[in-house]
């Protein structure tokens, strides 16, 4: 069933969350299970202006806000909500067992939660089937979020994908753990023996990314990437939608998208969906490249057979040159935010922001794995969907995929209504100590 929103045309006086889309789970915290098309604003279990992230999973929520506490709600039958049962949850929930325990970033999997703590420490819940929890030898699953006793060093940045998850530290090494990419690499790499890292169910270093320094790290469906402080972005994993920018069919190892990709220019920050990826550089220019058969792109491609996936012999080359070379969306040019769902984006438009004095603290968004900038004073901006329809619409945004079988997808945003208030700038940095 699907309800439409009681909300009130008038703009809220004062910040205030709004959700909206799939909810059969009651991952959209409205206290109910139909799907609502219009966007309809939560009961205020935490100071809406306060809110630091929000993100989702397959058919759970998270919201972390400004003094470290998490919210949950949604499907709960893996235990992936840390709330010590396996009840779905219909309202925003406090995760209690973590309270004293201050929360920097939550990424979402599908049906398990990466948790990173404000010192750095990284904890999980949930299923743990894939060893997506990277705890060894541990439960088919987890109901209270347990530490990742193998992450050692500090830990800047989390991500979270279908079955496999990441972690960059303080010092620019990448971790990943779980073996969601390992059966499309051993399908498409036959004969090749695949990286530890593919295959390890507790985190083990990804390999290949020695010369760089990683500040964010991404998670889609089936491949990963990471952000490094030179600006360089690098991709490994299943490249059936052309996600990697790659002629090969699967990377077992990270490789570079050059430069000119970019035309020529560093990347600045960057966000994934389950088969598509979202870049801007350092000038502002956005790029899209991926699978686009949803219009998950926000452009038209040269053919309407581009649109659809294409069976080939794993042992041939990918070919897709349309859909995995990143083209720029000029409509995009200086988005000061953007957010991924599983096959749709949306972007904020409005003025740029001097970070130095708007004390925001950039910080990595995952469902799908998307790096952006959260931080107070944000104002009502325009918002524009892939397909490029415009909406008057607010500044905090956060996509969650679904887990219904058609794809639909439930989103958050926030509203901090300040006039004249600088808004924030999506980059990929280690999180302000």
């Amino acid at each position: 069933m699907e309800r439409e929103s009681n909300a009130t045309a008038a703009a809220p006086a004062a910040a205030a969350l709004f959700a909206w889309g799939a909810n059969s789970y009651g991952q959209l915290g409205l206290g109910h299970k139909e799907d609502v098309l219009l966007p309809q604003q939560l009961s205020d279990f935490c100071n809406p202006g306060c809110v630091k992230s929000i993100t989702g999973g397959g058919a759970h929520s998270a919201v972390v806000t400004d003094e470290g506490s998490l919210f949950v709600c949604g499907l709960n039958k893996d235990g992936q909500l840390g709330l010590g049962h396996t009840e779905d949850v219909l309202y925003f929930t406090p995760c209690k067992s973590l309270l004293g325990c201050p929360i920097q970033q939550v990424a979402c999997g599908w049906d398990f939660t990466i948790i990173l703590t404000e010192n750095g420490q990284v904890l999980s819940c949930g299923s743990n089937s894939f060893g997506q929890l990277g705890i060894p030898h541990g439960p088919r699953r987890c109901v209270v979020p347990q530490a990742i006793e193998l992450l050692r060093e500090k830990v800047v940045s989390i991500a979270a994908g279908l079955r496999h998850a990441l972690a960059a530290t303080a010092s620019g090494t990448v971790f990943q753990w779980g073996t969601g990419l390992a059966s499309s690499g051993r399908r498409l790499c036959p004969g090749q023996t695949l990286p530890l890292f593919l295959t390890a169910k507790e985190p083990s270093r990804v390999t290949g990314l020695e010369n760089s320094q990683a500040v964010c790290v991404l998670a889609g469906s089936d491949h990963s990437a990471s952000l490094t402080d030179a600006g360089e972005l690098f991709v490994w994993g299943s490249n059936k939608h052309g996600q990697l920018a790659s002629q090969a069919a699967f990377l077992p190892v990270p490789q570079k998208i050059e430069a000119h990709c970019f035309q020529n220019e560093k990347v600045a920050a960057v966000w994934n969906g389950w088969t598509h990826l979202v870049a801007q550089t350092e000038t502002g220019k956005v790029f899209t490249w991926g699978r686009a058969d949803y219009g998950q792109l926000g452009r038209t491609l040269e053919s309407h057979e581009d649109w659809k996936p294409k069976k080939q012999d794993p042992s041939l080359r990918c070919s897709r040159p349309s859909k995995s070379t990143p083209s720029s969306l000029h409509c995009l040019m200086g988005a000061t935010e953007v957010s991924c769902g599983s096959e749709h984006n949306l972007a904020v438009i409005g003025p740029r922001l001097c970070p130095a004095k708007s004390g925001i603290r950039p910080q990595p968004n995952p469902q799908g794995g998307p790096c952006t900038a959260e931080g107070k004073g944000h104002t009502q901006r325009q918002v524009k969907c892939s397909g490029l329809k415009r909406t008057a619409a607010p500044a905090h945004l956060a996509s969650a995929s679904s887990a219904f079988p058609d794809a639909l997808t439930c989103l958050l945003a926030q509203t901090v209504p300040a006039p004249g208030s600088p808004v924030s700038t999506p980059a990929c940095h280690p999180p302000a100590s």
